[in-house]
């Protein structure tokens, strides 16, 4: 099993919800049951979705929690646009920036998972 702590994906996804927190935590109040807990929930998800694929004894399940950590960000980004559709993000953020690291850190992570399968490590 690989230790999820030590994964760059799981980092990077901590470092997301973070961000997503600190950001979020400026919207409007009336938002508070609306867009922000969407979007931070969906930004949770990601980190703690590779955290529990790690913890899987399959590479088959491995990757199905990367996939849906894959699909928390989608959802995240989208919430994202709204955000910042809606004015609620500053227009300076890297958040986005950050949202295309995360992406392709986690696709390398699936295809490094699949690799390294194929040669009985896990």
């Amino acid at each position: 099993m690989m230790n999820h702590k030590h994964l760059q994906a799981w980092k990077l996804g901590i470092d997301f919800v973070v961000l997503i927190y600190e950001l979020s935590s400026h919207f409007p109040k009336h938002e508070l049951h609306g867009l922000t807990n969407q979007i931070r929930r969906a930004a949770v998800s990601i980190p703690s979705n590779i955290a529990e694929g790690s913890a899987r004894n399959s590479t088959k399940e491995f990757t199905q929690y990367l996939h849906i950590a894959l699909g928390s960000l989608a959802e995240a980004e989208t919430q994202m646009i709204i955000a910042k559709r809606l004015g609620y993000l500053p227009e300076d953020t890297d958040l986005f920036v950050r949202c295309q690291s995360l992406r392709v850190t986690i696709r390398g992570l699936v295809g490094y998972v699949k690799t390294t399968a194929g040669k009985g490590q896990r």
